[in-house]
This record gives C-alpha cells, sequence and structure tokens, in this order.
C-alpha cells in the first residue's frame, strides 16, 4: 500500500521522533586523529593546505593528544617526519627514531590512548617511494624486509596497532609472521587494504613531505576504476593476518567501503584523507558551504557505508559538535 495509508513524513515530524527512528549514528568512539610528528622541541608548524592541522614535535604531540582523548577520541595514528632520509629510509625503522620515541612518551603520560603507527618507508626516502627503489623500479620482495623491521621497531616501543600503508604484496604476512615470532602476538594489524592511487593525497604530501620524486605510485596503489579487485586486495590480507582492514580514500570511494563490509568479518576502517578535509575547509573559508554540516554528513556517510572507524582530521572538530 502506497499514499494516503503510508506518510513517511510522520516519522519527522519532531527531533525526538527523527532520534528514535535513526539508522545510523556518528560516535566520538568512531574516530581516529590522524599526527605528523616531527623533531625538535616546541615546534607547532602550519600546513598551508590543511587548514587546523600541524606538524608536531613529541611534547606539543602529547598535550593535543590529551585534548582529544578528553573529548572522547580513543586513538591516533602517527606519521613521522624525519630529519634526514636516504634511499631506503633508515629512519623508519631506528628504534630511536621519531615515531618509536613518541610512542613510547605517549605510552607514559597517557597508556590509555590507542596508539595506532603507520607502517611505511615513503616519508623517509628521498625519493618518496614506498618501497626499495633499483633503475626507477619498485622492488616488492625487497621493501618487506623493511617493513617488517619497522613494525617491529613501533611494536617494541609499545604501538598497540601497526598499520601498512604501502600495498606492497604480502607485506601483511610477513609483518605477522615477524611481530608473532618476536614475542608481539598480541600486537594488531590495521592494514590498508584497498589504497587507491589518489589525486586526494596531495595536502598529505606537502604535510609530510613525501612526494615521489619520480614517476607516481600506479605500480603499487590501486587503480581507481577497479572494485573488484578491491575484494581480493582486502580477501588476501584477512587471510595473512590483518585484524582490521582500511579502506582509503572514503569519499569517493563509499561504494568500496560497502562493499568490503559485506565480504569479510573482521572490522573495517576508512580514511577521510586529505584532500577531502581540505576541500571542505577552503569551501567553507570562501562562505560556499556550511563547514560543519558538511563535516558531519561526510563522516555520517562514511559510516553509513559500513566503516566502523574512521581516520580523519575532522575528529577533534567532530568530538567537540558530538558532544554538544
Amino acid at each position: 500500500m502506497t499514499f494516503p495509508v503510508h506518510r513517511y513524513r510522520r516519522l519527522r515530524q519532531s527531533e525526538g521522533l527523527l532520534k528514535m527512528v535513526r539508522e545510523n549514528s556518528l560516535s566520538t568512539d568512531d574516530l581516529i586523529e590522524p599526527f605528523f610528528v616531527c623533531e625538535g622541541s616546541g615546534v607547532s608548524q602550519e600546513i598551508s593546505s590543511m587548514p587546523g592541522v600541524r606538524r608536531l614535535s613529541i611534547d606539543k604531540l602529547t598535550s593535543e593528544i590529551k585534548a582529544g582523548y578528553s573529548l572522547g577520541i580513543p586513538a591516533v595514528i602517527l606519521f613521522g617526519i624525519p630529519e634526514k632520509k636516504d634511499d631506503l629510509g633508515s629512519e623508519a625503522y631506528n628504534p630511536d627514531g621519531v615515531v618509536q620515541r613518541a610512542v613510547r612518551e605517549i605510552k607514559n603520560v597517557l597508556p590509555e590512548v590507542v596508539v595506532i603507527t603507520d607502517v611505511c618507508i615513503d616519508e623517509y626516502t628521498n625519493h618518496g617511494h614506498c618501497g626499495v627503489v633499483e633503475d626507477n623500479r619498485i622492488l616488492n620482495d625487497a621493501t618487506l624486509e623493511l617493513l617488517s623491521k619497522m613494525a617491529l621497531t613501533h611494536a617494541e616501543a609499545g604501538a598497540d596497532i601497526v598499520a601498512p600503508s604501502d600495498m606492497m604484496d604480502g607485506r601483511v604476512q610477513k609483518i605477522r609472521k615477524t611481530l608473532d615470532e618476536t614475542g608481539h602476538q598480541e600486537k594488531v594489524i590495521m592494514s590498508y587494504a584497498a589504497k587507491y592511487a589518489s589525486a586526494f593525497y596531495g595536502p598529505f604530501r606537502e604535510a609530510a613531505d613525501s612526494s615521489p620524486q619520480f614517476g607516481d605510485r600506479c605500480s603499487y596503489q590501486m587503480d581507481p576504476a577497479n572494485s573488484d579487485e578491491s575484494i581480493r586486495e582486502v580477501l588476501q590480507d584477512v587471510e595473512e593476518g590483518a585484524d582490521i582492514v582500511m579502506v582509503k580514500p572514503a569519499l569517493s570511494y563509499l561504494d568500496i567501503i560497502y562493499r568490503v563490509r559485506d565480504k569479510v568479518n573482521v572490522p573495517v576502517a576508512a580514511y577521510n584523507v586529505s584532500g577531502e578535509y581540505s576541500m571542505v575547509k577552503a569551501a567553507s573559508q570562501k562562505g560556499w558551504v556550511e563547514g560543519e554540516r558538511v563535516m558531519m554528513e561526510i563522516l555520517l556517510s562514511i559510516k553509513r557505508a559500513g566503516a566502523q572507524m574512521i581516520l580523519s582530521y575532522f575528529a577533534k572538530e567532530a568530538a567537540q559538535i558530538l558532544n554538544r
């Protein structure tokens, strides 16, 4: 039966009714806040393409994490900006590297926060690629050894979750084996399982100083035209030992989040990436959109698509709204 027996506006007559029948909701528990951590002391450096986001030294980082945790944000993910780079990204797996020291300090100051570390060498290499380079080719298997060393130093520092974002084949299996053989069986792997070669990463590459010095990342990150491939990638990572799988970016890949959620029985995360953040900020500053409403609508759409965890530079702003 249809109208006039069924009048769907009946359930939209008041805020109370809307809340009662709401199918999806966003919580601070869903949020993971990304941070860029750099060397030095007292550093809080603005990132021009990401208004409100900064590069932070460890002393500044801990106070920002405390502020987010007080709003109910349970987890953070760290990206390191080293002082020196080389062709093998050796600072990435230095036990006293900037991320490793940051993890130890966070766990000392605020042990309750869930600390996730990005496992990829692109921020640490002088060529900006996510793997070992030989004759302008990215070597898959040679990279796995470096990634596993990096993940191990993060685990030893106290990270709760390691998150390989490189998109090398077999890296989850290699990291899981390394962690298990060194007594870190309890450490969680959050795999960037379906990471696309996206143009939405531009502001991040400014923030992390990680732009490739030649070519692009299309030989290892996924083609934006493909969706079936994402399921193969995700299922392989689960088989290799991923505890959580991630889709990146989020907003232009809501269909991928939905498909992945339908196919796996592990938690699904999604990364609301820098370009998605910066577009909203720029349009809001111009007065073209209502920034807060657009932000919350985007985050809710990611949750509605099936993500149980959302990595977002909006995390603190969203948490403030959710706590009103």
